[in-house]
């Protein structure tokens, strides 16, 4: 394929110049102008920006679209386009797409979301290695990647090698989740979807692996479920796992009793939010794209958010369409949802993400030029080549779509209609039957001016459930298609549109609106005239609070005569929450149950899958847990995810209650250390350097730490699977201490490194004892970490090391904890806490490690 040269921006903005204009155009949302700046404002490796604001962005997009509208019949124009995506109002090409499209700085992929794998159930050692490469590659061209891990053989499973038995599926999360960490993505987190068959032997091995806390920090983990284990369940009976999964002859099987594994699940989903559940067969059986699995479009793994199944080596490009801006009169009686207008956009929408497909083979093939110039010998390039050539080949054949929504809650709220009521969940299914037909009524109409995807059959189709609810809607739909075929294999999806949200200024994806008004604080000087404290810390810090309101709610504001300027006193904010439409319509307000019935009957026309999150309170029980699982099964969902409020501190293994939050307290250590204390393995690179940390633990808590550089002459060389072991206090000749490091090798036999006090810099283990001291006093994690970073060292390698420390620590911190001191990168807020290691800012969702 041809690729135009792109026209190199030469205009430079000052980031003051472009920020004050990105506020202009967002109406003074410093949020909404700080994400886009930082994320998808175009900018070269030294951080030179091109763009003002979104209208350049939509302009280079629509520049871009044209180009590849202007080979086909009946082409779009630029400004057309340009219309259809101006504002983030109609149609928003999201994350990779806004980012990449017309970019000539970034040799990057516009896919959102990937999944790979190997053929067959390979599950050798060069497969699994292979599998490591080719995530990593994927995550530094910015995308998101799943992979499953039910072709791994399990746990003690005979090997033909000098380990002589399998280590089982566990350490290779490790490996993958390691793996996921290191590599950057220009500020944001590589992300990474494990998934395993409840089938598999290892599977309750893998649903636990989380909990241990600092353990595969750096994926998404989901289970999944078939039919006859959700069947076992209910009816209290047997269910038998094997290897391979679901084999009429396994090698190895084990029967247990569903409801031991099942209630595991949803403990842990109910004290960390994870596993998912994805259920497997509705998956499977509703898949259009299964219906050539023998052809290579087998699914066999999700995207990090679960809204793509997707077969090896297959991708897709994700596009929003606001419905907010077809509902004209909002917030009044008169208001109605122009569904005419709403089909013709959603023809566009599929149009353009069309034409997205043919601009991604154009930048596969620069990755390919790409790497055919790279100075590496052949051999080193041949597994990142191959898997964008398979990507490309994917991409053309099967030109798959990813056409959702975004701003379901303020439609709802826009029209008067409770959302998660009766009435507000058949008006979602209609909007959602609507899109479905008019995409698929556009994908027949692109097949007759362009020509059907590679392998389209009819035949093969026929039964499809999905396929079948379309011909029941709408005959003449379906007959065309059967004449014509279809332009893309799979077109539809609902994902959770977190910063698009933020530019669209609505609720997220199907979600209803997680607040409508809430108080932020901004640090003053007490000093100044004009100032207002309404709060003072417990440093001393004064602060001001000031009221803000969900864009829609305050447009509802302003439609009924309110002062949007006014700082309401709570009570007045309860008094206006009750008389708006987003009264008990909020995430923690709207019946559990009834969203995932929701979700269930909106799944039926979505022919991809839905990201939605179930939010509990904090109180919630493991039973209602339980049933809501069920519940989504027995609704036809295709996955779930269930998050408790603050669950995600329950991460950390504690033998203590948490203590009252106001309350500094300290970690209650023995006055001696005990000779043998079980230890984490941390590998982490600081800049191009591999280190490596021991860090011996006590009920389940960092009591000392050593670090320094890994794997050279000097350093310590284990394996990457050997992540744990225990670390023995010893004696040496002359009577000093030493401390040793003992693993258990593949075989199970212990394996000894000696004195790791002298494997590392001299000037390193000085620090380490003062940093294993303030450990053992119980001084908090977060405060252990802000005094290391406060330290002032002379040399370039002692600061390496510090943050190497830092690094390893972090993995400590419990999630939740508020950080203190520092400001978002992205959006300057200060709501900063520590979520598995990184920083995450809570009000715009990015999320910094190291």
């Amino acid at each position: 394929m041809k690729v135009d040269t792109l026209i190199t921006p030469t205009t430079i903005y000052t980031q003051e110049e472009a920020f004050k204009a990105a506020l202009n155009y967002f109406k003074n949302d410093d949020l909404a102008a700080r994400v886009w700046l930082n994320k998808y404002a175009l900018k070269d490796s030294q951080g030179h920006i091109y763009e003002l604001t979104p209208d350049a962005m939509h302009t280079r997009i629509a520049k871009e679209i044209a180009r590849v509208e202007s080979k086909y019949q009946n082409p779009l124009s630029e400004q057309e386009v340009f219309d259809l995506i101006k504002d983030f109002k109609y149609i928003v090409p999201q994350g990779s797409p806004m980012a990449g499209i017309g970019n000539p700085f970034q040799i990057a992929s516009l896919s959102n979301c990937f999944v790979i794998g190997n053929s067959g159930d390979s599950d050798s050692y060069g497969g699994i290695m292979k599998i490591d490469q080719e995530q990593v590659q994927l995550m530094k061209r910015r995308g998101g990647v799943g992979h499953d891990l039910s072709h791994i053989r399990p746990k003690s499973s005979p090997v033909k090698n000098s380990a002589l038995t399998s280590t089982g599926i566990v350490p290779f999360m490790e490996r993958y989740s390691n793996s996921t960490r290191e590599v950057a993505q220009d500020g944001r987190r590589g992300a990474l979807m494990l998934s395993v068959s409840i089938n598999h032997p290892d599977a309750e091995d893998f649903i636990d692996a989380k909990l241990e806390q600092g353990k595969v920090t750096g994926a998404n983990v989901s289970v999944r479920i078939d039919d006859d284990f959700m069947k076992a369940v209910k009816s209290n009976s047997q269910y038998t796992q094997k290897y391979p999964i679901f084999s009429e002859a396994p090698k190895f099987s084990k029967t247990i009793e569903a409801n031991g594994i099942w209630k595991k699940i949803v403990h842990n989903a109910w004290k960390s939010a994870e596993p998912g559940i994805l259920f497997w067969d509705t998956i499977i059986n509703e898949s259009v794209p299964d219906c050539y699995a023998d052809l290579g479009y087998k699914t066999v793994s999700t995207n990090p958010c679960g809204e793509i199944p997707l077969c090896p080596y297959d991708s897709c490009r994700l596009l929003a369409i606001n419905l907010f801006s077809y509902v004209e009169q909002p917030f009044t009686k008169e208001a109605t949802f122009n569904f005419e207008l709403f089909k013709k956009h959603v023809a566009f929408a599929q149009r353009i993400m069309d034409d997205i497909i043919d601009l991604e083979l154009e930048k596969i093939d620069v990755i390919l030029k790409k790497i055919d110039a790279d100075p590496e010998v052949d051999e080193v390039k041949a597994t990142e080549r191959n898997l964008w050539v398979n990507i490309r080949t994917k991409a053309k054949e099967g030109r798959r779509t990813g056409v959702g929504i975004t701003a379901e809650g303020d439609m709802l709220a826009g029209l008067g209609i409770q959302y998660g009521s009766k009435k507000g969940n058949e008006f979602s299914v209609e909007v959602h039957k609507t899109l479905a037909l008019a995409a698929y009524r556009a994908s027949v109409d692109l097949a007759r001016e362009r020509g059907a995807f590679a392998f389209f059959d009819v035949e093969r189709e026929k039964n499809n459930p999905f396929i079948q609810r379309l011909k029941a809607a709408d005959e003449k739909l379906y007959y065309d298609m059967t004449e014509f075929g279809r332009r893309n294999i799979a077109l539809l999806t609902i994902a959770p549109t977190g910063t698009t949200s933020l530019m669209t200024q609505t609720s997220s994806g199907i979600e209803p609106v997680f607040m409508p008004v809430y108080k932020r604080r901004r640090k003053v000087n007490p000093n100044d005239k004009d100032a207002r404290v309404d709060f003072v810390d417990e440093v001393g810090d004064s602060w001001e609070e000031y009221v803000v309101f969900h864009h829609r709610f305050k447009q509802w504001m302003e439609v009924n005569g309110y002062d949007t300027s006014k700082n309401y006193p709570q009570k007045d904010l309860d008094v206006l929450i009750k008389k708006s439409p987003y009264y008990k319509a909020t995430s923690n307000d709207v019946d559990w149950m009834s969203k995932v019935s929701m979700q269930g009957a909106v799944q039926k026309w979505v022919d991809h899958s839905i990201s939605v999150t179930i939010n509990l309170p904090n109180d919630a029980t493991e039973d209602l847990v339980g049933k809501l699982y069920m519940e989504a099964w027995e609704a036809g969902c295709k996955g779930v995810t269930v998050y408790r409020d603050g669950s995600r501190s329950g991460v950390l293994i504690s033998n203590e209650e948490k203590k009252d939050e106001d309350q500094e307290t300290l970690t209650t250590f023995p006055t001696k250390r005990p000779q043998v204390l079980e230890a984490d393995v941390v590998r982490f690179q600081n800049n191009k350097e591999k280190w490596i940390a021991f860090i011996g633990l006590i009920n389940g808590k960092p009591y000392e730490i050593f670090t320094g550089l890994a794997d050279d002459e000097d350093g310590i060389m284990i394996p990457r699977w050997a992540n744990e072991g225990v670390i023995i206090k010893n004696r040496n000749e002359d009577g000093s201490s030493r401390y040793d490091f003992q693993y258990k090798n593949i075989r199970g036999y212990k394996t000894t490194i000696e004195g790791l006090s002298h494997k590392f810099d001299p000037e390193y283990w000085n620090y380490a004892k003062l940093i294993s001291s303030t450990l053992r006093h119980g001084m908090p994690i977060d405060k252990i970490v802000d005094l290391i970073n406060s330290l002032q060292l002379d040399t370039e390698s002692i600061n390496t090391w510090k943050n190497g420390v830092v690094r390893a620590l972090k993995r400590y911190v419990e999630d939740g904890t508020q950080v203190k001191g520092q400001v978002c990168s992205s959006c300057k807020s200060e709501n900063l806490i520590y979520q598995e290691g990184c920083l995450t800012c809570k009000d715009c969702g990015s999320s910094k490690c190291g």
